[in-house]
């Protein structure tokens, strides 16, 4: 049996966090022994791991570390694994922290994998205080054997910024876990309903610039002044909130537009809607685009997402798009196929 070593900071709320805990309630115990290491214990999900999986918490990492170059923190950070058998595969599904890089060069492997979740090049572009952690951390991918990108598109921006072109890369996406979508899109959420005579969209995701709901309010402003029935649902909450709500309110959309904040259970909500809409200025693989799939609803997204996501097709007018939509009966797709394929390239990755 193949031993696989998994490294990530916690299960707080997040794209990362959610797309791992998809992956480990799917790998195949019956053929991979997998220890998960975590450095904190917060978590917002309901988490209800396989029994085969062993959760194993590590002393926490200071924050400080991110701010040394990685060759000095690396010496610094002393992990305590216990006594451990030496793994095939140690994977980075972080791929941010310092902590989780140390952890997979220090455990004993024979081989060790990042994880990269977006498109570096344009996040250096776009976020200054990652471009200070990139410059310090980036001595770190020297250390691994092989790269996995969350989708194609990743690949060749962060070969281009990291200068990493020696190594194995490969695509592989995250897995949507369409059966738990598929229970909880049949419970009610409390005290909360959508007014069916609207055309009502639902955007998914963290309050952040990378979301891009500013970008987002501002088509919808400009299609809401052509088409009174436009209505706007966001699910989730970050540092961008407050700036967003003013935002809604410089543009009179307060009766248009509704924040819901974090919510355990999104696709209850996404259920009722009409359609799902995604403006962000970049991504990995945008989890919430599949799961609006999976929900059933049809996709109103940008053009420039389409590289990140599989047979996506993307609007070069959102705002026409939006005034022209008209509501079409739901069909979620189970992602079989797609599915498939991921746990296939999971088990060659563990494997090979």
């Amino acid at each position: 049996m193949k031993r696989v070593a998994i490294f990530q900071n916690d299960l707080s709320v997040g794209g990362i966090q959610k797309s791992l805990i998809n992956l480990l309630r799917n790998i195949d115990y019956d053929r991979f022994y997998v220890d998960l290491f975590l450095f904190a214990e917060n978590t917002f999900w309901n988490v209800d791991f396989p029994p085969q999986l062993h959760v194993n918490y590590l002393r926490p990492v200071s924050k400080a570390y991110s701010f040394l170059p990685f060759n000095i923190a690396k010496k610094m950070i002393r992990p305590d694994f216990g006594e451990r058998a030496e793994y095939d595969v140690a994977i980075d599904f972080n791929s941010y922290q310092n902590s989780c890089a140390v952890g997979v060069i220090k455990i004993p492997a024979k081989k060790r994998v990042m994880w990269i979740h977006n498109d570096v090049e344009i996040k250096l572009q776009n976020e200054w205080k990652y471009r200070l952690l990139w410059n310090l951390f980036k001595g770190k991918f020297a250390y691994y054997d092989e790269f996995v990108g969350v989708s194609q598109g990743l690949i060749q921006p962060f070969q281009k910024m990291s200068g990493v072109t020696d190594k194995k890369f490969r695509a592989i996406q995250n897995y949507i876990d369409t059966a738990e979508i598929a229970r909880k899109v049949l419970e009610e959420p409390k005290g909360f309903a959508v007014d069916p005579n609207c055309f009502n969209l639902v955007g998914l995701g963290r309050l952040c610039h990378q979301k891009a709901y500013d970008i987002m309010l501002d088509i919808f402003a400009r299609a809401a002044a052509r088409r009174e029935d436009l209505r706007l649902y966001i699910i989730g909450d970050g540092p961008d909130r407050e700036m967003l709500s003013e935002q809604i309110k410089k543009l009179s959309l307060t009766d248009k537009v509704f924040l819901l904040g974090n919510q355990s259970n999104p696709f209850c909500y996404m259920q009722k809607m009409d359609a799902f809409i995604s403006t962000s200025r970049y991504e990995g693989q945008p989890l919430n685009i599949m799961e609006a799939m999976a929900v059933g609803l049809p996709l109103y997204c940008t053009k420039n997402l389409e590289k990140y996501t599989q047979n996506l097709t993307g609007y070069e007018n959102l705002e026409e798009a939006l005034v022209q939509a008209q509501k079409e009966e739901k069909h979620p797709d189970d992602l079989a196929a797609y599915n498939k394929e991921i746990t296939d390239n999971i088990a060659d990755l563990i494997e090979n």
